[in-house]
């Protein structure tokens, strides 16, 4: 049975009725958030980390688009670990309300910011594989470096200003309209505007990804038919369909991590939420950082270059412990210990 109901009044907006949103009520629900926000944020911030890493400190990485707007999805994936975990347990396991309206929204906007640019770096992803495919001969002029940096400014911009409007004034304090019954002080109407962006978007990259994968097969089956005749072409079509099957693995997690908390998030548009359904709606939400923290794991798998990358920086790390091994202090150290014996 519900026991905190949004009033109606403009006492909604008060920092008592935060409480109201912290849905955990029993320890081991606490607990239980707490571990899975603590393993999946550190993995994911590791995890994403490498893969900037892994990007930007190869020349042959860092200059291709392609794996520009990956180092894009990448970052997204970070600060939302770190501005997620940090809001979310501070919150729901520590049950802090005392910071004020506009701490809280800028925390909200950070997690939507990063999020939306998530999904936004998946489409420009999309865009990019599917000129590779379909148009090969034109792609270098089409889709240069200056351009793919041009894309993703336009993209954090435009993420980072539909995410703060809530802090500029679209809220339900300064309004004094209905108030979201899943975030403190989020006017209803802004919540359903903001979804229907991330559908739009999700559509456009479902739209573009079909295509991807339609040009692929077709590549496939030239491929297998004039296998002797192109070597160098077939393999330049074999990574295109190679990188192309990597994201459309990234897009179905994306999906299956972000579908609960996205039909909850449209349910409290329509309906009025049970104390149950909030509560899992906060569990459902840390599968967001699964989400993040699967997609370095498919990139690590599926990329030849950044799996290349990554054994070259674990040989160098094995250099460096087996010449730390082997210095003259290590050896002088093992020497004296044998004396001493």
């Amino acid at each position: 049975m519900d026991t905190c109901r949004i009033p109606a009044n403009a006492s909604k907006c008060s920092r008592s009725t935060m409480e109201c949103f912290m849905v955990l009520s029993t320890q081991a629900q606490k607990i239980s958030i707490g571990i899975l926000c603590g393993l999946f944020g550190t993995m994911c911030v590791f995890e994403n980390s490498l893969v900037l890493y892994l990007i930007f400190s190869s020349p042959g990485t860092r200059k291709k688009p392609s794996y520009l707007f990956i180092g894009s999805l990448a970052l997204a994936d970070t600060l939302a670990s770190i501005i997620f975990v940090c809001s979310f347990v501070n919150f729901h396991v520590f049950h802090e309300a005392g910071f004020s309206k506009e701490v809280f929204l800028l925390q909200l906007g950070g997690v939507s910011t990063s999020f939306s640019a998530s999904l936004s770096s998946l489409l420009l992803t999309a865009l990019d594989r599917y000129i590779s495919i379909s148009r090969p001969s034109e792609y270098k002029l089409l889709m240069t470096r200056r351009r793919a940096w041009t894309a993703l400014a336009v993209l954090w911009v435009t993420c980072a200003t539909i995410a703060c409007l809530p802090l500029l004034g679209w809220n339900c304090c300064v309004l004094d309209s209905a108030c979201s019954e899943l975030f403190p002080f989020v006017d209803d109407n802004y919540l359903s505007g903001w979804l229907c962006f991330v559908v739009i978007l999700l559509g456009c990259i479902v739209y573009a990804y079909a295509h991807v994968l339609w040009r692929a097969r077709q590549h496939v089956a030239y491929m297998e038919k004039h296998q002797a005749q192109a070597g160098k072409q077939n393999s330049r079509m074999r990574m295109d369909v190679m990188l192309a099957k990597t994201l459309v693995m990234v897009l179905a997690v994306l999906m299956l991590c972000w579908s609960p908390v996205l039909v909850l998030m449209i349910y409290s548009v329509f309906a009025r939420l049970s104390d149950h359904l909030r509560k899992v709606f906060a569990f459902c939400s840390t599968l967001c950082l699964l989400n993040s923290m699967v997609n370095p794991i498919i990139y690590a798998l599926r990329s030849k270059e950044l799996f290349c990358s990554l054994r070259r920086l674990l040989s160098h790390c094995r250099r460096q412990l087996k010449a730390a091994e082997e210095s003259p202090e290590a050896e002088s150290t093992h020497k004296s210990s044998v004396v001493e014996t």
